[in-house]
């Protein structure tokens, strides 16, 4: 830590004595708060906005006089809010200031609120979509059709998001999205990312962001983006919560509930959430697969396999924080969370192997039982200090996340022959699987403003990672239970990234403005396998830049332009080379081997009103990690499995078009449609592939105002045929249907939903190169009939807060809990 915080020290004198002088900016705004009686409030909350967006600039409080006073505020337009306890808010209209002017707003009177602060409960309409400089957010409650839903099917229907068959996140076409939890890194991908999804209720989200070029702050992993998953943290002194209760019925019934409180007094602000999810569902996959000699390119054989598999999962989840106002310009915080997670995964398979002519020989019966528990204990400790009134300021984080998962696997096998008849002795084989992964992570940013409002940042961050992965095997034999040191192994990987980045962003003139960052991560690695006893070790620097273009044309129309590198590094499950069953003749391994992939993005976009908004993106990432179907063809063994690799690039461009159209006062729409090209051109096997097609995804929400308390949506989405990896996926989507009915003078919510309303959410895909020729049809458990209720419940006034965004980002993303 001595060489952490010694770079920081030499962060802050470097930039300091440089950026000193710029803080004398020279426009000054006073005024002076009253009630209807002429008489001063003392403590009213004064908030300066911004012109353009309405966001906070600086928030300050009214003296014993009621008088307020901003200082050092840049050239530009703002309009001021009032609010006190007691009393309505009220706002100024919007004003200009500049050239070193010194304003005097009229005197301003507060009307007293009528009603009860108890028994008044304020429900905000969000927008359901909105579209910032550098993001665009979905706001999760504005969709009725979220009520019920797990965060992943929160992400499934959210504008340019895809979840495939294995689950994975797609974004605008492309995988590799790095996911936060509020502002911090997850640390899960693949299958471990979508089990913790499927733990957190819709009930406790807040917003979603999500970021195709995130700025040079962020974390450079993320080939297609960063999605940050905000949840619920209330801002009221005194306190506030809410509680949601949920039922789903599909097949199999569906429980999720969750709770969460805020209470702030003096200088402690203590919050809490807890969330419980009981699910069951099914999954059924077929497979077609042709096994084809690899000199001879003749069809050896055929395997028809029919696999029903079901999940019976429960999941608990819980968060408790609190930050304290040391003074008034400085916070330590500190955040304790986790998650229990137990299962049972079950498949029952029948594999039907036919000659090259298709005659049946012989049918393969899989019973294959998961028992498991993936288990997570999260911490952070958090500091910021404001140092004046002009935003100058310095935040740290330190996180310890763990991570321990138990997977108890019985493979069950018994032959027959066409007729039905056992031909040989039913085997079996059983796994014992455990992960243990500790991730220790630290960081610390530095917020400088400067004159004319430009702003300069800078940070500095380290992690250091080990995984510690057993796969234990055993056979039973003529009756005994035999080791099998084939298929046993242990494997142990450690990981440390050290980053720095610098962010500068200023009006260039009075029509365009810019924001150039650059990021230096350097990686330092080693893995071994222990068993084998075979290791490697990387370390490489790489440099990553962001920068972006703003150029107002007029009121009506902006265009911005961003370009920035990332990479996407192997998941820690990619490269843990364990075999994992679905059945004797298919598993999944990973590749220790693998390394990291690398993209370049560059966007145009072009902003007409405020509501019309068109990109166009060019995407070339090298080295891409992408799920290959490998098939092995002997005398005594035919099995098809999946292994991670770097077998190709992608090229991609597309354009996508967002709106959010009022069709009448009780009618909005929220539209979004992207049309892309995808091409990867590699090497697999020995063969050159080259695979491409153009999709089209379409994303339409209708949200419609029936009256004060009833409110109804229809929604759905559809992409027409695409190509994932090596993988072309047909046409599917859905349709959603809900509707929300306040009761109890709006403290409570009631929704009726049911999601994908025809179900039509099934995918079919197939998989043709070299060798390989295989087909497959999934279907799953997508459509649900959902009741939920909410309740909320606050006593107290609104309080600013600024959420909190530790450090433990890119390491999180790349945890895999089992599903």
């Amino acid at each position: 830590m001595r060489k952490f915080s010694g770079l920081l020290t030499l962060i802050l004198v470097l930039t300091l004595p440089t950026f000193s002088h710029a803080q004398s900016a020279s426009n000054t705004l006073k005024g002076k708060v009253e009630d209807n009686a002429k008489q001063p409030i003392q403590a009213a909350s004064v908030s300066l906005l911004s012109g353009k967006d309405s966001s906070v600039v600086k928030i300050t409080v009214s003296g014993k006089e009621g008088q307020f006073e901003f200082v050092n505020l840049p050239d530009g337009r703002y309009l001021v809010s009032y609010s006190a306890v007691g009393f309505a808010t009220t706002y100024t209209p919007a004003f200009d200031l500049a050239g070193g002017q010194s304003k005097s707003l009229e005197n301003v009177s507060l009307a007293v609120q009528t009603k009860d602060l108890k028994a008044a409960t304020v429900i905000a309409r969000k927008p359901l979509v909105e579209q910032k400089l550098d993001r665009m957010i979905v706001n999760v409650e504005a969709a009725v059709t979220n009520a019920g839903a797990n965060a992943l099917e929160v992400l499934e229907k959210s504008p340019g998001i895809s979840v495939d068959k294995d689950g994975n996140i797609s974004l605008k076409g492309k995988q590799g999205v790095a996911i936060y939890i509020d502002g911090r890194p997850s640390y899960l991908a693949g299958a471990d990312l979508v089990n913790y999804l499927r733990t957190l209720n819709a009930g406790q989200l807040d917003q979603i962001e999500i970021m195709t070029n995130p700025p040079a702050k962020y974390d450079a992993a993320g080939n297609s983006g960063v999605i940050n998953i905000k949840t619920k943290k209330t801002k009221t002194v005194g306190y506030s919560g809410s509680l949601s209760l949920g039922y789903g019925q599909g097949r199999y019934p569906k429980l999720n509930e969750s709770f969460n409180f805020n209470y702030r007094k003096n200088k402690v602000n203590f919050f809490t959430t807890f969330g419980y999810n009981w699910y069951k569902n099914f999954n059924n996959l077929d497979i077609q697969r042709r096994f084809i000699d690899g000199t001879t390119k003749e069809v050896v054989s055929h395997f028809d396999q029919e696999s029903k598999m079901r999940n019976n999962n429960q999941s608990f989840n819980g968060k408790v924080g609190m930050d304290f106002f040391a003074t008034k310009k400085t916070t330590f915080g500190i955040v304790l969370g986790g998650f229990n997670n137990p299962g049972v995964f079950t498949n029952y398979s029948d594999v039907f192997i036919s000659d090259n002519e298709r005659n049946l020989n012989s049918i393969t019966r899989a019973n294959t039982r998961t028992e498991r528990s993936w288990k997570n204990f999260n911490s952070n400790l958090n500091f910021r200090h404001v140092f004046d009134t002009t935003g100058k300021e310095i935040t740290a984080d330190v996180d310890y996340i763990a991570y321990r998962s138990q997977s108890d696997l019985q493979l069950f096998n018994s032959y027959y022959d066409a007729q039905g008849t056992p031909i040989m002795k039913a085997d079996s084989i059983y796994g014992n699987l455990p992960q243990d992964i500790n991730i220790y992570v630290a960081k610390a940013d530095y917020l400088h403003p400067m004159k004319k409002n430009a702003k300069l940042e800078a940070g500095i961050k380290s992690s250091y990672v080990t995984t510690d992965n057993v796969a234990a095997y055993d056979s039973m034999q003529n009756g005994e239970l035999v080791h099998d040191f084939r298929r046993s192994n242990s494997f142990v990987y450690k990981e440390n990234i050290n980053a720095a980045y610098i962010n500068y962003s200023r009006p260039l003139t009075k029509k365009l403005s810019g924001q150039f960052g650059l990021r230096l991560e350097n990686t330092i690695a080693e893995g071994r396998q222990v068993i084998n006893d075979s290791s490697f070790k990387r370390n490489y620097t790489q440099l990553f830049p962001t920068a972006y273009l703003q150029y107002t044309v007029d009121k009506n129309n902006s265009f911005v332009l961003n370009y920035g590198r990332r990479v996407q590094r192997p998941s820690y499950e990619d490269m843990n080379p364990f075999i994992l069953f679905l059945d004797k003749y298919t598993f999944e391994q990973g590749n220790p081997d693998l390394k990291p992939q690398f993209s370049h993005n560059i966007e145009l976009t072009h902003t007409f009103k405020g509501f019309l908004n068109t990109t166009l993106n060019y995407t070339k990432t090298n080295d891409i990690i992408t799920e290959v179907l490998n098939q092995r063809v002997t005398a005594t063994d035919t099995v098809t499995f999946v292994v991670p690799r770097n077998i190709a690039s992608q090229r991609q461009y597309g354009i996508a078009v967002s709106a959010g159209v009022p069709i009448a006062k009780w009618w909005t729409a929220n539209i979004w449609a992207n049309v892309y090209n995808n091409l990867y051109t590699g090497v697999v096997n020995g063969d050159a592939i080259e695979l491409g097609a153009t999709t089209g995804q379409f994303n339409i929400t209708n949200l419609i105002k029936i009256n004060k308390t009833l409110s109804a949506e229809l929604s759905g989405y559809y992409r027409t045929p695409s190509v994932d990896g090596v993988f072309r996926i047909e046409n599917f989507g859905m349709v959603n249907l809900g509707i929300s009915q306040q009761i109890m003078k709006g403290k409570g919510t009631v929704r009726l939903n049911v999601r994908d309303l025809f179900w039509t959410q099934k995918i079919d895909g197939s998989s043709r190169f070299s060798n390989i020729d295989a087909a497959f049809q999934q279907e799953r458990e997508s459509r649900v009939f959902n009741v939920n209720f909410t309740y909320r419940f606050s006593k107290g006034k609104t309080a600013t807060t600024k959420r909190r965004t530790a450090g433990s980002s890119d390491e999180q993303n790349r945890v895999k809990v089992e599903n």
